[in-house]
Formats: structure tokens, sequence, C-alpha cells
């Protein structure tokens, strides 16, 4: 197997478990405090990845040298610079993930709120036509309507009437983090920082946010074994290192083909929901979920056609 698809593959794997362990920790913990002991395992790994990438690079390198040459790197951001990732860390980390926490704690089941949340490429395009001056085509709105159908469809189960006020709050939260990470995604390609790095900064902001909150409010809490795994697993695996493995998975093999390999994610997670959860198939979140993958399709298309 290529290595670009076994890192694309652990990606998948990491990122369709999330639904799964947010529910599960969403059982002893608010989000706040969620987002608090994750950011701080996200960042830790991502500080000690920015120390050390590149060694292998310079094979010869001592580990205090290629420290040294990365803390110089950092050096070359001006204050302004930390200041636009803080606020893109608050928008598209913080923001993002809290609001994904609070759509899987109100809705029904954890996977519907993961399938309205793959509305974000949807959002992207948006995004991309009101801030990078792209073109709004027939083509981009036909994906956005059937999207958007989709999300009507799960959140409803195909009924008229007598929808869970619950599940449409949920749902209201999961289409708000699709919007702020559909906006964090470009302003993260329009500044164009260093991946790496930024997403560190990303997620110390996210850090600072969710504690300061936490201290403010004295909103303390003690965390046993198997939460402390669950908060690590979510923290590390779900986000720094499925982050990674995902960039090495881009740089190394063709964009396009590595891209279309994430819309897998959905229906793995279906898989883990029902069989670590007991969630029950529900073929109308199965229905709205290929509406919602078939506007992202109509989308890719026309960008193959461009």
């Amino acid at each position: 197997m290529k290595k670009e698809y076994l890192y694309a593959g652990v990606s998948i794997f990491m990122w369709s478990t999330t639904a799964t362990i947010s529910k599960l920790l969403l059982g002893s913990f608010n989000s706040m405090q969620i987002m608090t002991v994750t950011s701080l395992f996200a960042f830790v790994f991502l500080f000690v990845l920015n120390l050390l990438k590149g060694k292998r690079a310079v094979p010869h390198a001592t580990l205090a040298q290629t420290i040294r040459r990365n803390l110089g790197e950092w050096k070359r951001y001006r204050l302004w610079d930390y200041v636009q990732m803080f606020a893109i860390g608050a928008l598209g980390i913080f923001l993002y993930h809290l609001l994904l926490y609070l759509g899987i704690d109100r809705m029904e089941q954890a996977s519907q709120a993961f399938i309205i949340n793959y509305l974000w490429p949807i959002m992207t395009v948006l995004f991309a036509c009101l801030i990078m001056k792209e073109k709004l085509t027939v083509q981009k709105s036909v994906a956005m309507v059937l999207s958007f159908i989709g999300v009507i469809i799960v959140t409803t189960g195909g009924k008229l009437s007598g929808i869970g006020t619950d599940n449409l709050i949920g749902a209201f939260y999961c289409v708000l983090a699709a919007v702020s990470y559909g906006l964090f995604s470009v302003l993260n390609k329009h500044k164009g920082y260093d991946k790496y790095f930024s997403m560190m900064v990303y997620y110390l902001a996210a850090l600072i946010i969710s504690l300061a909150y936490t201290v403010a409010t004295n909103d303390w809490f003690t965390l046993d074994l198997p939460q402390t795994a669950g908060m690590l697993w979510s923290g590390i695996f779900t986000t720094a290192l499925a982050f990674t493995t995902w960039a090495l998975a881009l740089e190394k093999g063709d964009t396009a083909k590595i891209s279309n390999l994430a819309y897998l994610t959905p229906f793995l997670s279906l898989i883990w929901t029902g069989l670590v959860l007991g969630e029950p198939f529900d073929p109308y979140s199965l229905l709205g979920l290929l509406l919602i993958v078939a506007g992202i399709f109509v989308q890719i298309k026309r960008k193959k056609a461009e």
C-alpha cells in the first residue's frame, strides 16, 4: 500500500470515531470541560511535533540544533500574525468543536450530528465566494441545495411534524459548527500560514479560551483512567494526529484523490455509533448523508471541469 493511502486511512479511521467518543464523554462532562482537556492534549502533541519536525530531513543535526532551527522559524511571524492565528483558532477550533459537542449532546443520535456536520465543505465553497470572490455558479447552487435537503431529512427523520425540540436545537448547533469550520477553512487557506505551526497556535487559542472559562466559573473536575483515555483519544488521535497524517497524505499523494477519501468518514462513523452506542440504523440518516455527499461531489465535479 502506498504511504499516502495509509496516512489517509489512519486519519479517516480516527475522524470516524469522533461522534462516538464525544457522545461517551458528554455523559460525564460538559462541552467546555471536554474542550479544555482535549485542547491541552492536542496543543502539547503539536508543540512537540513543531519542535522536532524536519529532523529526518537533516539526519546529522543534533536534537538541540533541530529545536533551535524550528524556534528560529517561529520568530519570523509578527505579533499581528499571532493575533490573526489566535482569532482563526478561536473560530475554527474552539467555536467549531464547542458547537459540535453541543449538537451531539442535544440530538437523539450522535451519527445524525456528525452527518449534519459534513455541511462544512459546502460552507467552505460559500465563504470562498464571499471572501475570495470566487464565482457562484449554478452547479455550486445545486450542490448547496442538495446538501441542505439532506440536512432537513436527517433532522426530521422523514417526519413533517412532531420533531423533537432537542433535535432541532442540536441540528442548529451542528449547522453553526459547519459554518464555523467552513469559514475557518477559507481563512486558513487565505492566510497561508505553515500548516503545522498554525494548527498548534489554533489549539493554543482553544486551550486559553476554554481554560479561562473554567477558571472564571470555577468549573473544576477530575478524571478517572477511562475518562483520561477518552480525552487523550479525542485530543490527540481524532484531532492533532489525524490532522498530521492527513497533511502527510495530501503532501505525498494526489490531492483530489486523497481529498475524496474523506467522504468515507461519515459512513464509517455510522458503523461505530451502531456498534459502540447501540444506535439503530436509520435509513433517513443514510438518505440524508447520501444527499449531502452528492452535493459535495457535484462541487468536486465542477472543480475538475475548470
